[in-house]
């Protein structure tokens, strides 16, 4: 388990301002499934989803980058979260899917030009003896905006995407997982976004930074 429990160059659990974070919202238990449980609340609230902060530079990576901006998208935030387990002693590690995203902006399908959200991040922390998928992206605000229930963690059950919203639509589903790593696999993660998205690989990389709520409030 030790490779699960060191800081890595994208889970960086001996960063100061994610030590101190993971610190604060350990909570007051010695229970590693009640820490993780705080941990997940806290990342998932502290950072606010924005896929327009995506980046070809990998420092974007890393658990205390979104922590400093205050804003990310899946895959840095769940490294955010593994960071904190390894931290608290809970053994993290990050996994990788392609998700099909039935309900998305506009805006953000003419970015893609595809439904289909490659190297979506999740985190997964061995609790009793298990590993357990916890997925911190969507903050409350965000999923009420779409009106999808936030995804919940009780540190028992994988919390992945819900497959429907409140009205029953269809929201996202799993299409490729391409399994767990001790940290981001930085080369293979980039190669494969620009075999996906080769117009975001170009000389000239669209402008990406924005605000997923007024984009949302556009449509």
């Amino acid at each position: 388990m030790r490779e699960y429990l060191n800081p890595g160059r994208f889970i960086d659990s001996d960063h100061p301002a994610v030590m101190e974070f993971a610190e604060l919202h350990r909570g007051a238990s010695r229970d590693p499934l009640a820490q993780a449980i705080s941990l997940y609340y806290a990342v998932r609230e502290a950072v606010r989803y924005n896929p327009y902060t995506f980046s070809r530079d990998p420092q974007t990576l890393c658990g205390s980058y979104a922590l400093a901006t205050g804003e990310s998208y899946c895959v840095p935030k769940a490294t955010l979260l593994a960071a904190c387990a390894r931290h608290c002693g809970i053994p993290a590690r990050i996994g990788l899917a392609d998700v099909r995203n039935h309900l998305s902006t506009p805006r953000l399908l003419e970015l893609l030009k595809s439904d289909v959200f490659a190297m979506h991040g999740y985190t997964e922390l061995l609790l009793d003896g298990r590993w357990v998928k916890a997925t911190p992206a969507f903050n409350q605000q965000l999923c009420e905006m779409f009106n999808v229930a936030p995804l919940e963690f009780d540190g028992i059950n994988d919390s992945v995407f819900h497959p429907f919203n409140r009205d029953g639509a269809q929201l996202m589903e799993y299409l490729v997982d391409h399994g767990q790593f001790t940290d981001v696999p930085e080369i293979f993660f980039f190669e494969h976004l620009e075999k996906c998205y080769p117009h975001l690989f170009g000389d000239h990389l669209p402008p990406l930074l924005g605000d997923m709520q007024s984009d949302v409030r556009r449509v």
